[in-house]
């Protein structure tokens, strides 16, 4: 097994054990972009899956995360579950999902979920929060047949990690840190100072 294999291999084994937590969103994680500017941004999203050595998730693609991602393709993931002491740092690139992926995805989404995605005009001024409750209306009759295909706009992201820190939790702040990262084609492994 390759040290990219082992370490996203143990990022699993803690999102199972976070599950078993009893916490609302396990997969949650705060996902920081760069503009071209340099300007930093960070938000809350939830990851949907580990393929292909790639971390997923999915969002609408006018998104400022979006716009961000179609200057500066760098991203840095971290997931903290507090009832494990621990945290994953994940450092990589994004690459968009294939379209068939997408639309697999798209399918799994709840109703509400699906229509929302039609309604939201996301991170554009919303003059009235009536007028986002009147597009949901809007669109919930116009797909009244529950056949909502997938906005053009909305569509997914892989993170194709360079670097992975696993965080945890020690007495007198002299937490354990472990670091995977690729330098030159070579992934390596070394333990970092707290």
């Amino acid at each position: 097994m390759s040290l990219l294999q082992t370490a996203l291999q143990r990022f699993n084994d803690l999102l199972a054990q976070a599950q078993q937590c009893g916490l609302d969103y396990p997969n949650a994680m705060s996902v920081a972009t760069v503009n071209a500017q340099g300007q930093p941004s960070v938000r809350t999203l939830l990851l949907k899956g580990v393929e292909n050595q790639a971390l997923v998730f999915y969002t609408n693609k006018h998104s400022r995360k979006s716009d961000d991602l179609a200057q500066n393709q760098q991203v840095a993931l971290l997931f903290y579950w507090q009832c494990l002491h621990q945290q994953v740092l994940i450092e990589g690139r994004v690459t968009d999902v294939s379209e068939a992926e997408a639309d697999a995805y798209w399918q799994t989404r709840p109703l509400p979920s699906r229509i929302g995605a039609w309604a939201s005009q996301q991170s554009q001024t919303l003059a009235h929060r009536a007028d986002l409750e009147q597009r949901y209306a809007d669109y919930a009759a116009q797909f009244a047949d529950g056949l909502v295909p997938r906005p053009p706009h909305w569509s997914g992201y892989q993170v194709m990690p360079h670097r992975i820190e696993f965080w945890t939790e020690g007495e007198f702040r002299l937490h354990h840190r472990e670091c995977y990262e690729l330098n030159h084609g070579v992934w390596t492994l070394r333990l970092l100072n707290p």
